[in-house]
């Protein structure tokens, strides 16, 4: 049985922001025409090491593979000199359950398909012409998601909040030379919220950072932070206040996502989380409507995202030659 083994370096090579958006869209469209199976998420708290370690799978109909990820995040590592994310996927047969291949991607797919799913979700739901976008965070994912989003709407200008300065000078430097596109520092998280178009929050918060009574209309909040019980970004009131709220999936945003502590708080019903994510790509259901409506999409981050973003790479792989192989 040979095995192909590729690198970060290679994958990076394979696939990027366009790519994993189109990917991403079609797996979401797959999803809700329950073209996909998908289990459960395994999540670790390791929180004495301050870390969180996340493993998802799934399987997309007419695919010639299922994956299985591993992703984490220890929050330490930039103390140590190491990046924050890690991650790994494996690939199998899926006629014959063997492993086909691993991809050592350090996380970068993981980061890639969110940011994806974000501008999938932006798309969808917010206004078609936007002045600005907020961003609060300026990590890694605050940059994958503004990559990504660029590809589905251009904003005049992006203003960025994080609690090290330095760490905001260095985003901004970075973003405007990638994207040209002005970036600027705003001084506070209701500065961030209260001027933008869309709002992308990117952080680990375990309380609430964003306060319903900063969102305005004609606001869409993508929040991709919240993926896991513990943690939370908006007031729960901000959920309470839009006039759609959508899950990337249902059932794990009810235990792990913003929505889950919107319901749990009884400031929200199960029931009026508007739609998932797929339904409004596959066109089931209806995205923004009016230029004034409250837009929430809850990321938590679904295994299908990663099985259709390890497809791709493993069929450019094969398709050019790509990385080594190993016989088991």
């Amino acid at each position: 049985m040979q095995i192909r083994i590729l690198l970060e370096p290679q994958i990076r090579e394979l696939i990027g922001p366009p790519a994993a958006l189109r990917e991403v869209r079609a797996a979401f469209i797959k999803l809700a025409r329950g073209e996909a199976t998908l289990p459960g998420v395994i999540n670790l708290d390791l929180s004495e090491h301050r870390g969180e370690v996340h493993v998802k799978s799934a399987y997309l109909k007419d695919s010639p593979y299922y994956s299985v990820k591993q992703a984490a995040g220890f929050y330490g590592n930039p103390e140590r000199g190491l990046p924050v994310g890690s991650g790994v996927i494996l690939v199998f047969d899926a006629y014959k359950g063997f492993l086909r291949a691993i991809l050592f991607d350090n996380g970068y797919l993981t980061e890639l398909r969110t940011g994806a799913a974000g501008a999938l979700a932006a798309d969808l739901l917010a206004k078609r012409t936007i002045d600005r976008v907020g961003i609060l965070g300026c990590g890694v994912q605050a940059r994958y998601q503004l990559a990504a989003l660029v590809g589905v709407r251009r904003p005049g200008s992006v203003a960025v909040y994080g609690r090290s300065q330095d760490r905001v000078r260095e985003y901004i430097r970075e973003m405007e030379a990638m994207l040209g596109i002005p970036v600027i520092a705003a001084q506070t998280i209701r500065e961030a919220v209260e001027s933008s178009d869309i709002l992308i929050t990117t952080t680990p918060a375990r309380e609430p950072i964003v306060r319903a009574e900063w969102v305005l209309p004609g606001t869409h909040i993508t929040a991709v932070g919240a993926d896991g019980p513990e943690k939370q970004e908006l007031e729960v009131d901000v959920l309470a206040k839009a006039d759609k709220v959508v899950a990337d999936r249902f059932y794990q945003c009810v235990r792990l996502g913003e929505i889950h502590h919107a319901v749990d708080a009884g400031v929200l019903s199960p029931d009026a989380v508007f739609a998932e994510l797929g339904e409004i790509a596959a066109g089931i259901k209806p995205g923004r409507t009016k230029d004034r409506e409250i837009t929430v999409a809850d990321l938590t981050g679904v295994g299908i995202q990663d099985a259709a973003v390890a497809d791709f790479v493993m069929g450019e792989a094969n398709r050019h030659g790509v990385g080594q192989t190993m016989e088991v």
